[in-house]
């Protein structure tokens, strides 16, 4: 992981966010269109998970606008990306980008579980790599935003991994109930 950081910290900050997550856009709208007129072989396993990927990209894409209005500090009239406190409760304390990493990528894997095509694989994989390689430049956001507290908060949560997340955070809390 060390090594991917220092990859990413010498070529992605040349890159400007808004191109990275224009050019996922464009290959995921893509994939969706490409949804549309091929369908995979069938095979009503990988079609379940892709719907359930879907699914859970819905959570993972809503739940941000709840817990930033509930606990950011969002001034009355504005947009929920506009907080004011660093949020570590709620979907936060899972991921640190629910949004524009964990869902995005979800919506990717899911359409390519359900369509299986080389063509999907291959606009949903850049389009994954892109986003991933977009939350390096949204940490570098945040610590400018919420200074050495977001170090300290990505130090304890995961970037885009829920499942790691959700175990990190089941094992924090039974550590405290047995202390």
């Amino acid at each position: 992981m060390k090594y991917l950081d220092s990859f990413v910290n010498r070529w992605i900050f040349r890159v400007s966010s808004h191109w990275l997550v224009a050019t996922a856009t464009f290959l995921t709208l893509a994939q969706c269109v490409l949804a549309f007129f091929y369908q995979g072989p069938d095979s009503v396993l990988w079609e379940w998970l892709g719907w359930i990927c879907l699914w859970s990209a819905g959570v993972f894409g809503m739940l941000p606008i709840l817990t930033f209005r509930k606990y950011g500090g969002v001034p009355q009239g504005e947009s929920y990306i506009r907080t004011t406190r660093l949020v570590t409760r709620g979907i936060y304390a899972i991921v640190r980008h629910p949004q524009n990493g964990t869902s995005w990528i979800l919506i990717n894997l899911g359409i390519f579980l359900i369509i299986r095509h080389w063509s999907s694989y291959l606009l949903g994989g850049t389009s994954m790599i892109l986003v991933y390689l977009d939350t390096y430049l949204a940490d570098q956001r945040c610590i400018r935003k919420f200074g050495e507290n977001y170090r300290a908060y990505m130090a304890r949560v995961p970037r885009i991994n829920f499942l790691y997340g959700i175990l990190k955070l089941i094992r924090q809390r039974w550590t405290n109930t047995k202390s």
